[in-house]
């Protein structure tokens, strides 16, 4: 950018020139006439991802039941061999990572695993968590004949946006069993620091897991070296594998062994596993946390997303053009868009991939940014989530949807769409 004047659209063509990174746009479909900054609820899709879907059901329709042994690669490890290439996303090792069911699922697996009120009966969270978090482990707590109103230990924002670090750790004492943060809020965008958190935990004698919704494919992490007990994830997000696209989860290495509580035949050891005994026999990795048989067709174009991060660099370099382009998005936020907050943390060791940008009609504002081609979402109170996602958008983008923004403002173009009056779109 230059150093003096305005921010302009020339400065940011400078960037894109110089971007490394750019020529990964080329293999993605990006909707005719759309500005797409909503790849932190559904990334797009890939001629990788594609083509790993369609060598899929080519495979189906030429091989049927063989495809499990014969096809390249097999479906039968398909789970394990996916979740070896997604270990170095997530500094761990190949065999403490699998892909498996859903989230949601895979929060109460390990929950309703690692919960013991013998270590300890409560469970930190935080109140900004994404409600799916919560839902499973109250779930959990009650099967565990806990209260959860009495269980749930909830580090309260100082600010409706971000928790302090230092919140979290007081709250862990000796009767916490388990503390399950997100690594980034929804929201506002805010990293958490998991070294921290987990050590912390591990002194108090409490287990520590995380949901990656938000951070998989957009920030570096180190789970195994930090001592991470385990954690979930969505692939659906910045690593673009489907709609709906098969999850992951990690576990560490010094829990392999254990009975999941959701123990399905698809976790159970490979060698045995067509014995057909009616007694569980748990892999000894990750992957003993899979439940039923691994749906190929919603897990195969994830191979073909994973090839798009590996020619990337890794996510490595991914983190360092996505901190490049919310910085630049912040900066054109304090500059043209007087009228708006930044609620993302600035730092960028505290910030995650989106940028959280926030005005009393947000909601109506996001319709009118919609209606110009402009994709964000909405979230409440106050919230537009912004996401220049680093493998398809450049700093042009990110130029254009603001001034995009910044028109609607002033010609108020948001008072022609009705209030919210109820759900969140």
């Amino acid at each position: 950018m230059s150093d003096s004047g305005p921010i302009s659209v020339e400065d940011a063509r400078e960037m894109d020139a110089t971007d490394p990174l750019s020529d990964l746009r080329d293999r993605f479909y990006i909707p005719d006439g759309d500005l797409y900054m909503d790849g932190n609820s559904l990334g797009l899709l890939s001629k990788d991802a594609e083509a790993a879907l369609e060598h899929a059901v080519d495979e189906w329709r030429e091989l049927a039941i063989r495809g499990w042994t014969d096809s390249d690669p097999e479906w039968f490890s398909y789970g394990e061999r996916l979740g070896a290439r997604l270990a170095s996303l997530v500094g761990a090792k190949p065999d403490e990572v699998v892909v498996a069911n859903s989230t949601t699922v895979n929060i109460h697996t390990l929950v309703g695993t690692f919960y013991d009120p013998a270590r300890g009966e409560k469970i930190v969270v935080d109140d900004l968590d994404f409600p799916t978090d919560h839902y499973a482990i109250r779930a959990q707590l009650r099967q565990h004949g806990r209260d959860p109103d009495e269980a749930l230990r909830v580090v309260e924002s100082r600010d409706g946006r971000t928790i302090e670090t230092e919140d979290v750790l007081d709250a862990i004492d000796d009767d916490v069993g388990m503390v399950f943060l997100p690594s980034v809020l929804y929201r506002s965008g805010q990293l958490f620091d998991i070294e921290t958190i987990t050590e912390a935990a591990h002194n108090a004698g409490a287990l520590a897991g995380f949901d990656l919704a938000h951070s998989i494919g957009a920030v570096p992490h180190e789970l195994s070296d930090a001592g991470v007990d385990f954690a979930v994830w969505c692939n659906y997000k910045y690593l673009n594998a489907g709609p709906g696209a098969i999850s992951g989860l990690y576990v560490n290495e010094r829990h392999f062994g254990v009975t999941p509580a959701l123990a399905g035949w698809w976790g159970n050891d490979k060698e045995t596993q067509f014995d057909m005994a009616l007694t569980y026999e748990p892999e000894h990795s990750a992957a003993a946390f899979q439940t039923g048989t691994i749906p190929i067709l919603s897990t195969a174009p994830l191979d073909g997303a994973l090839d798009i991060v590996e020619d990337a660099g890794g996510v490595a370099a991914l983190r360092e053009k996505s901190l490049a382009l919310t910085d630049f998005l912040i900066d054109l936020v304090d500059e043209k868009l007087p009228d708006c907050e930044v609620g993302t943390p600035r730092d960028p060791a505290a910030r995650g991939g989106h940028v959280a940008v926030e005005h009393p009609e947000a909601y109506r504002i996001s319709l009118a940014l919609k209606e110009r081609g402009v994709v964000v979402d909405f979230r409440q109170p106050n919230v537009i989530r912004i996401a220049p996602i680093p493998s398809y958008v450049g700093f042009e983008d990110v130029f254009r949807a603001v001034e995009h923004l910044r028109e609607i403002l002033d010609g108020e173009e948001y008072e022609e769409f009705e209030k919210q009056s109820g759900g969140v779109t």
